[in-house]
């Protein structure tokens, strides 16, 4: 059976990275690559107790000695470093490894590395599609998901069915990323390790498959606090920053998801902000039965304590 492993970048407090790695390592995963973007003394001891994790702190020193001596300004590039840093060291640990958040759960059909391990020896790239989490709910008994719909002329008319008021400005309906992640074949000389992609000689994601049993749970929006407490950030320097293109073309008065936002805010305020994730966001009866009338509708549970029991019990009652 071929193995697998994730990186990810992460800047959060313990109970958040530990809760992440534990359901990650009873998932199957046999390598966890950590590199911690700000100081988690607690996750960090946790981390380099366990023999399938690895830990990197990414203060000063680490930066002095990478990136010719530059940490970069944005996270992106910090995550780009730090994924293509592991994808090096995983070669002859893992078959497989995939670029992660914090905040983004694999949910598979079965066992991750069965799927993996399924895939013709000439697939280099394997995509997991997102799920965007409906907030509001408990994750550990039940969260329901908005599923991926895959590029074509029906994607925009199911949108707009589904968020009537400001779904022609979300691509495919969801507030963050619709590419998903790559697990990504080690051990290939000269591949180049993005968050959403890989390159081989000037080709994007060489060899690549869909893989339709693996999805990509993102919590990307857990409850209105939060994500009113993200917002900010996200429009400034995340996923609703300015240099992101928008859902369609602006020759069909189309915008991008910073403009809309930018326009709610100014315009209509904390109420207006409030709207929109009440009618794209939370997670409602109303909006349930949308998605299961088109078949985009799906619920998992996700049992982070009791992961988290039983791979770092020291740390369970954090």
């Amino acid at each position: 059976m071929q193995t697998w492993g994730i990186v990810a970048t992460v800047k959060a407090d313990a109970p958040t990275i530990l809760r992440f790695v534990a359901y990650h390592l009873e998932l199957g995963a046999h390598r966890i690559f950590i590199y911690l973007d700000a100081p988690c003394p607690e996750a960090q001891e946790a981390l380099r107790a366990h023999p399938r994790c690895r830990a990197v702190l990414c203060d000063e020193g680490y930066w002095n000695r990478h990136n010719n001596g530059t940490r970069p300004a944005m996270h992106q590039p910090r995550q780009t470093i730090n994924a293509t840093r592991a994808y090096n060291r995983a070669d002859g640990e893992v078959d497989w490894l995939m670029h992660m958040d914090v905040d983004e759960f694999l949910v598979a059909e079965g066992n991750v590395a069965s799927c993996l391990s399924a895939l013709p020896s000439n697939i280099k790239c394997a995509r997991a599609r997102p799920m965007e989490l409906l907030a509001g709910g408990d994750p550990q008994t039940g969260a329901a998901f908005k599923t991926f719909i895959p590029a074509g002329k029906e994607r925009e008319q199911i949108v707009s069915v589904l968020y009537p008021t400001f779904g022609q400005h979300l691509k495919g309906g969801f507030l963050s990323h619709i590419a998903g992640k790559i697990f990504v074949r080690t051990g290939v000389k000269g591949l180049k390790f993005r968050i959403h992609n890989a390159f081989l000689a000037g080709e994007t994601n060489p060899d690549h498959f869909e893989m339709s049993n693996i999805r990509l749970a993102h919590f990307h929006a857990t409850n209105w606090e939060t994500w009113l407490a993200h917002f900010n950030y996200r429009l400034a320097q995340g996923s609703y920053r300015a240099d992101l293109g928008p859902a369609r073309s602006r020759e069909r008065g189309g915008i991008t998801t910073h403009e809309l936002f930018t326009a709610i805010r100014d315009e209509e305020g904390e109420a207006g902000l409030a709207a929109f994730f009440d009618e794209v966001c939370a997670d409602t009866p109303a909006l349930r039965g949308r998605l299961k009338a088109v078949g985009h509708l799906h619920c998992a549970s996700f049992p982070f304590d009791t992961s988290l029991t039983k791979h770092f019990p020291d740390f369970a009652i954090i």
